[in-house]
């Protein structure tokens, strides 16, 4: 198959939908002859910050000169963004070499995710990694990627989510999602609503893992453009981030103390590596800067926590005028994302991303305007982001944001890359 025959193929397990478990994954592993056993990986769950935490952790274990395996989701223009090694993305070629085998062996009714978690654990074990960091999808507990023996679980903030899965409570959704969580492996937690550290506390306790928690036993504070890290052994000044916005302190320091707590698991981290890993972190689509003029600023906050955030980072960018372009998915809290934006904004551009479930732009329009914001329906991500940088002189910023799958599709215009889209 070629590499299009190839995503159409994987693409099209997209209509088993979300089935959580691994009672097809495990089996499919073991088909292939568990090459989960070939390295050793790091979960990563939680709701927000999940991709810069594993971007920062990945970047610093590479500094240390470890060959390094990271594994997200969603892509946010190209399929090959799932899966790299040091930071190089898999190639088409590889993707159809070893999806062919993945899919000859996969069981019944195995989902995309099932499929693309078992592809990147076969390639990161045929190409020499000796550490991968796996970032989890929906949940945890019955996520694809628990099938993995994951040697440390760091947790990043948790929010309400996908609560018709993980449950309707934040406390439950915590159980969840630390029940990816490995007896005796250390479990490391960003700051938590009081009810997700209730939850996270018990997990440790009821599997004998050490847990470190932020403001306890490691943190982090801005001093000017720079990072201070305070952590369980190690303290390191003056670090230059490469993620913008003032918010990755937390998915800084989070990074930091589990690349600590790593020198105790087999992969020593000295701290010139933790700070040139810092400084050379990327992670498209979060706080992402095109200079323009005009410049376009690209966030996927698509949650209430995620929103507030990109809010207060908003108040670090100078700017005349704010033009939004924003697009939503229709199961998103549309008040809470664009709640904490709208006061800051001068106009509205609304759009309708290419997938299936997205908001159509009129129903966004409709909110914006009822709270008293000039909006205007742009159709397509493409023509919205185009009349935003007709109607935006030198000195404004236009900001895309409401989805990742938004910032995608712009990024993929912006960088005249062909988009694909799936949520997924």
């Amino acid at each position: 198959m070629t590499y299009a025959e190839t995503l159409s193929h994987i693409y099209a397990l997209g209509r088993f939908g979300m089935k959580p478990g691994l009672s097809r994954i495990s089996p499919l592993l073991a088909a292939l002859g568990n090459p989960q056993e070939r390295f050793r990986s790091v979960h990563v769950v939680g709701t927000n910050g999940k991709g810069s935490t594993a971007s920062f952790l990945s970047s610093i274990l590479s500094a240390g000169g470890y060959r390094t395996g990271l594994f997200t989701s969603p892509h946010l223009i190209s399929f090959t963004e799932r899966i790299r090694i040091d930071g190089n993305e898999i190639s088409q070629e590889d993707v159809v070499l070893v999806a062919a085998r993945v899919m000859a062996a996969a069981p019944p009714e195995s989902t995309f995710f099932e499929i693309v978690t078992a592809l990147a654990v076969l390639y990161f074990a045929e190409k020499g990694v000796e550490v991968a960091v796996f970032e989890a999808g929906m949940g945890g507990r019955l996520d694809a990627t628990n099938a993995l023996d994951g040697i440390l679980c760091a947790v990043t903030p948790i929010s309400l989510e996908h609560t018709e899965y993980l449950g309707e409570t934040l406390a439950e959704i915590a159980q969840e999602k630390a029940g990816i969580c490995k007896p005796g492996a250390p479990l490391v937690s960003a700051s938590q609503h009081a009810d997700v550290e209730a939850a996270i506390a018990t997990r440790a306790d009821e599997i004998g893992s050490p847990l470190y928690r932020q403001q306890e036993s490691f943190d982090a504070f801005w001093q000017g453009e720079r990072l201070c890290y305070r952590g369980i052994g190690v303290t390191l000044d003056d670090l230059k981030v490469g993620l913008f916005g003032r918010y990755q302190r937390g998915n800084a320091a989070l990074a930091l103390a589990v690349a600590e707590l790593l020198g105790g698991l087999g992969f020593p981290l000295p701290p010139q590596a933790m700070a040139a890993g810092m400084a050379r972190a990327f992670w498209p689509g979060r706080m992402e800067l095109f200079p323009g003029p005009p410049r376009v600023l690209l966030d996927g906050a698509h949650n209430p926590a995620g929103a507030n955030a990109l809010a207060e980072a908003l108040a670090e960018v100078p700017r005349a005028r704010l033009f939004m372009v924003v697009g939503v998915m229709g199961d998103k809290e549309l008040g809470g994302i664009l709640g904490p934006l709208l006061p800051m904004a001068d106009q509205v551009f609304c759009v309708t991303p290419a997938l299936e479930r997205a908001l159509p732009a009129e129903e966004i329009a409709r909110f914006c305007l009822a709270a008293g914001v000039p909006a205007q329906e742009a159709g397509s991500v493409t023509q919205g982001v185009q009349q935003a940088q007709s109607a935006a002189a030198d000195e404004d910023l236009i900001l895309v944001c409401g989805s990742l799958f938004t910032v995608g599709e712009a990024r993929g215009y912006l960088l005249s890359r062909s988009f694909e889209p799936f949520r997924g």
